[in-house]
């Protein structure tokens, strides 16, 4: 069953069970928080949920919930983010709007704009276009740094065999480094490598935020799994239902457009 959790009137989810106890020992959810899953006619502290089994409701109170009375539950406005009675705002594919902000809703519904809070992921082709661009920036700083590398070499040993050689190995091990140290510091300050950021993609955590510095260095290296699988772990992201990955899956990542 899929979980839910609030934070500052904002939905998070769906989660699995896995995922949703891994935000808990993260203390992302912490005991305090609003969670919801099926079963449950309410959003409630997680401190106070009991995780035994009980029958399905018919669907998740949306827009980030809040307390109420039993008889008149409250939710949030996902456009405004006010608490309002639940019988006094509309409802739309989950989404609580409330009267004042149901025309500007209505309008942004008729152009097409994404709903509040919704993650348009990213798809194959354009998740290409924008590793194709970080090839061509990170292929012209290993040029540059090979070019001086090879000058000095060229210029201070006497068997050029041997140098050819420490010149390869010096190579690989500088091009490695430039890799972590581009996609752990791109990724881990803007969520973005100037690739991603040229075709307006963010890498986010499952429930959307920002990701970390170790994620992304951890990331780094899931990434080569998914090139030593002779670029399956690329080509599942175009059948995924969220474009994920093989490193998205192993880092629990998601690829946005912004």
């Amino acid at each position: 069953m899929p979980w839910y959790y609030a934070q500052n009137n904002q939905r998070s989810g769906p989660f699995t069970d896995q995922e949703f106890s891994n935000l808990v020992a993260q203390g992302t959810v912490t005991p305090d928080m609003l969670v919801w899953r099926d079963g449950m006619a309410n959003w409630l502290p997680y401190s106070q949920v009991q995780h035994a089994s009980a029958p399905p409701a018919m669907g998740a109170p949306a827009g980030g919930p809040v307390a109420g009375t039993a008889d008149k539950p409250m939710v949030v406005c996902s456009s405004c983010h006010r608490t309002f009675p639940e019988d006094e705002v509309i409802q739309y594919q989950g989404a609580f709007v409330c009267a004042s902000c149901k025309p500007v809703f209505v309008q942004m519904l008729r152009e097409g704009a994404p709903m509040m809070g919704e993650m348009r992921y990213a798809g194959f082709w354009i998740r290409f276009a924008a590793s194709f661009v970080d090839g061509i920036i990170l292929n012209v700083v290993n040029m540059v740094i090979g070019f001086v590398i090879g000058l000095a070499t060229a210029t201070s040993v006497n068997d050029p065999n041997a140098a050819l050689t420490g010149l390869q190995v010096a190579l690989y091990v500088v091009s490695m480094l430039i890799g972590v140290a581009y996609c752990t510091y791109f990724n881990g300050t803007f969520g973005a490598t100037p690739g991603k950021m040229a075709c307006g993609l963010k890498i986010v955590t499952a429930d959307g935020q920002p990701i970390t510095h170790l994620r992304a260095f951890a990331r780094y290296w899931a990434l080569m799994l998914s090139y030593l699988t002779f670029l399956i772990g690329f080509i599942i992201a175009g059948f995924d239902s969220e474009k994920r990955a093989l490193h998205d899956h192993i880092c629990s990542t998601r690829v946005i457009r912004k």
